[in-house]
């Protein structure tokens, strides 16, 4: 094969949903998988300690589902480890079954039941479901993730905690207390923004600003030695590898239910980062895809003392903004994790939080300046759009992941109905006396002495019905008058609302003596016909199913109308 060719057949199949592969590793992998293996010691301790869990548990979440999660994922720079929200759903699931935290068998069992759940629904294709998840909803979803990011991070970027659960109410609350701020946290946070930004602005240092400011500004606190929050006081970092963890089985019914949950949020986040992060080489993500992927990561991690685990969007976005270009980013994060914590574990534990905080800060704004574009194209599309990005928004900073994207779901089902609801229309065809056929409005009423035809075009969804026989023309007082309805392009299985439409036209037609005839029907619709009943009201002489030449059943159904219409004529 030519060179030539095998481009054009690269991007022939570029995008077409085929699994994202492995490539070769990069430089630039190596470098994102430290900086973000670098972050996990961090901010895998405090997400175990916001769920109640013991600090080493964040730690091994970040390995061996990391790394199994990058090898099967679609979504190829998408970071599978453990979450905020999904912490704090573990520690509600295992609050409510009665089960201590620190049981590591009990633990060991959420993980891997949560990977068979996730598995399972991979499995079954229920990921697609987000494919009915609008542009306008996951718009609002993504920005409200993004900003939840940039909320967890308030206290180590200020030393101020504030105090509301809602991520808007924690936004209003912090700047409500400015006052209470740390002066030296505050100015080790700004430090940090601004060396990244110093490096981010040199060409080839772009890719390593996350990781220069990380190390830059850490080196510098160690030498002046500030009043801050370190990675070490939150817990001191072991120096081992995930230990071996078997799952307590009897516990498996106390978290049946709870594994369910946090499947869901899980998947919700996994949504949002498919939908934010887009593949380097331009293939599709799948959720689908990306939920077996997941699912695999916990029943592995499950075995290695790990925590549930589920896509991080913060985590994605470190390597992401770390210069990841293939899934082995997140390879070598887990992998790195791992040597971190084995050979300079401690030496981690002097990193600022305040560090930490900055550049988290940076990955959260990076995110939502990424989605500004999406909002303005939402805002500009109509107002329903914008309503559900905003309600979703407003659901996602301020109720349960699973819940938000419930809401979300239901927002883009609504707005799929009112769209569907709004296409069907009906026009007239009328001959233009050169072969062709003009396209009209219809007419308010049925003219007489002339075959009437009409073009259906809409997917047969009920909500349409009201509106369309509104447009229907009043047959009354029509004479020497026949008829022609086109469903040529119309959906193959109407609704049964549908259905009954066509039989109340067909009488109130029958009962003025005009004849009804329908043409472009396609096979299925006509099978229907036939099992309801309908085709022996309408006449099987009356019914053209479309053929693969354009207007021939057309016009074979307007020279029957014509023959019908002076039949019927004469019989009067």
């Amino acid at each position: 094969m030519s060179r030539d060719t095998a481009a054009r057949t690269a991007d022939k199949d570029k995008g077409k949903g085929r699994k994202s592969g492995f490539g070769r590793p990069t430089p630039r992998d190596a470098v994102s998988g430290f900086v973000t293996g670098l972050f996990s010691i961090p901010e895998g301790m405090a997400y175990a300690g916001i769920g109640g869990f013991a600090a080493p548990l964040g730690l091994w979440s970040g390995v061996v589902p990391t790394i199994v999660g990058s090898v099967f994922a679609r979504t190829a720079l998408m970071v599978t480890t453990l979450t905020s929200a999904i912490a704090l759903s573990s520690q509600s699931v295992l609050k409510a079954a009665g089960l201590d935290p620190g049981d590591l068998g009990a633990l060991a069992a959420l993980t891997v039941l949560v990977g068979v759940v996730m598995l399972v629904m991979g499995l079954l294709e229920l990921g697609s479901v987000m494919s009915f998840v609008s542009t306008a909803v996951m718009t609002g979803f993504t920005t409200g993730i993004a900003l939840q990011i940039v909320t967890g991070v308030i206290k180590d970027a200020t030393g101020y905690d504030p105090t509301p659960h809602n991520t808007l109410a924690k936004v209003v609350d912090a700047l409500a207390h400015v006052g209470d701020w740390q002066g030296t946290t505050v100015l080790v946070a700004l430090a940090t923004l601004v060396a990244w930004a110093a490096f981010r602005a040199v060409r080839k240092l772009e890719s390593y600003a996350t990781l220069l400011a990380l190390l830059l500004v850490s080196v510098v606190c160690g030498i002046l030695d500030p009043d801050v929050e370190l990675v070490r006081d939150i817990a001191a970092i072991p120096r081992s590898l995930p230990p071996f963890s078997a799952p307590d089985l009897a516990a498996v019914p106390e978290l049946a239910a709870g594994a369910v949950a946090i499947a869901l949020v899980a998947l919700a986040q996994a949504a949002g980062i498919s939908a934010a992060v887009a593949n380097p080489d331009g293939t599709r993500p799948d959720a689908s895809s990306d939920f077996r992927a997941q699912g695999l990561a916990n029943i592995a991690g499950g075995f290695f003392s790990a925590l549930p685990t589920g896509g991080s969007l913060s985590r994605t976005g470190v390597g992401t903004s770390a210069g990841a270009r293939t899934r082995w980013s997140g390879i070598f994060a887990g992998i790195w994790l791992a040597v971190l914590v084995l050979l300079v574990g401690p030496y981690a534990g002097r990193i600022p939080m305040a560090v930490i905080g900055g550049l988290l800060l940076v990955i959260g704004g990076e995110l939502i300046a990424g989605r500004v574009r999406d909002i303005v194209l939402v805002l500009r599309t109509s107002w329903l759009s914008a309503a559900a990005m905003i309600v979703t928004f407003l659901a996602t900073t301020q109720l349960a992941l699973q819940y938000a994207i419930f809401v979300g779901a239901g927002l883009s089902i609504v707005l799929h109905a009112v769209a569907e609801s709004r296409r069907g229309r009906i026009v007239e065809l009328t001959p233009d006396g050169a072969g062709g056929w003009r396209i009209d409005e219809p007419p308010r009423t049925l003219p007489s002495g002339r075959t009437t035809v009409l073009h259906y075009a809409g997917g047969g969804f009920f909500a349409e019905v009201n509106r369309l026989e509104e447009e229907w023309p009043d047959p009354r007082g029509a004479h020497d008058a026949a008829v022609v309805l086109s469903l040529r392009g119309s959906a193959g299985i109407p609704s049964a609302t549908f259905l009954k439409a066509y039989r109340r036209a067909c009488r109130r037609l029958r009962d003025q003596g005009v004849r009804l005839v329908l043409c472009g029907v396609p096979q299925p619709t006509h099978d229907l016909l036939r099992r309801s009943g309908l085709l022996d009201e309408i006449g099987e002489d009356a019914v053209f199913v479309e053929t693969p030449q354009i207007m021939e059943s057309l016009t074979r159904a307007y020279e029957a109308g014509e023959r019908l219409r002076h039949e019927t004529e004469e019989k009067m």
